[in-house]
């Protein structure tokens, strides 16, 4: 079983004593490849020295809505220089958070469309992030006809008709931890109905972190775990869902099986 991890932050803080550690553990449960997920300055940077330094980890790099308020044309035009690296596979995390609201949500508007333009012109897919603003991110990505480079809507936590609306839009849907979760029932439907073209797993670690670990740190081993919940919704062997997710996110982020 060769499984990947389309969204985790070894880049953050609570891995940097032991990367190899963790890169080892995933591999012995089957997760291989890897996207590092950036979202400002620092963790762009810090993900794209990982990219570098492991061959079966990749580099997502952008600025995420809590911190738009510090992207400004000097930022710009770093994240443009950063996303020509060859093992950058995604612009993001980008989008869109009610929950934290530390950002204005016309700020968090301005600098999520701005990314999608940069992802356009770069060819490149988008890793979306979606608290609490469901309506808003749809909008946005019909407005900018997303379905140009496509992208990822990430730790999808909706219902399947928000599933279908995202699909239909050109995205695909990636499932953390969450679909793990005994009351997330509309997350289990979800995985459920999603077409098994349209589905990655994730951790999102530290963060999330399915059954039966939950209430630990998150890591990427545990995108075994994510990827077993669905398949028990998907009534299906886990050795499909593995196939197809890793099948799935190489095809999206550009890569080679």
């Amino acid at each position: 079983m060769k499984i990947f991890d389309s969204h985790t932050h070894l880049n953050d803080q609570p891995f940097e004593n032991d990367i190899d550690g963790y890169v080892n553990h995933a591999q012995k449960l089957g997760v291989v490849r890897m996207a590092n997920v950036g979202s400002n300055a620092e963790l762009n940077e810090r993900s794209l020295q990982l990219a570098q330094r492991y061959d079966n980890l990749y580099s997502i790099v952008g600025w995420h809505p809590e911190d738009a308020l510090n992207y400004d044309q000097d930022q710009e035009q770093l994240l443009e220089k950063q996303l020509e690296n060859p093992k950058v596979v995604a612009v993001g995390e980008i989008g869109m958070d009610y929950f934290q609201n530390t950002t204005p949500k016309d700020v968090q508007e301005r600098v999520f469309r701005r990314q999608i333009e940069i992802a356009k012109n770069m060819h490149l897919p988008i890793s979306v992030h979606n608290r609490d603003a469901f309506e808003d991110v749809y909008r946005i990505l019909k407005d900018e006809h997303i379905s140009e480079v496509g992208g990822i809507i990430h730790s999808f936590n909706g219902d399947s008709e928000w599933m279908k609306k995202f699909i239909d839009l050109g995205m695909v849907v990636s499932y953390s931890g969450v679909v793990s979760f005994k009351k997330t029932k509309e997350v289990h439907e979800a995985a459920r109905l999603t077409p098994i073209d349209k589905i990655l797993v994730e951790t999102d670690a530290p963060y999330l972190t399915p059954e039966p670990f939950r209430g630990r740190q998150n890591e990427p081993a545990y995108s075994l775990y994510t990827l077993e919940a669905v398949a028990r919704f998907k009534g299906v062997d886990p050795d499909v869902v593995a196939r197809a997710t890793y099948a799935n996110a190489n095809r999206i982020f550009g890569l080679e099986n």
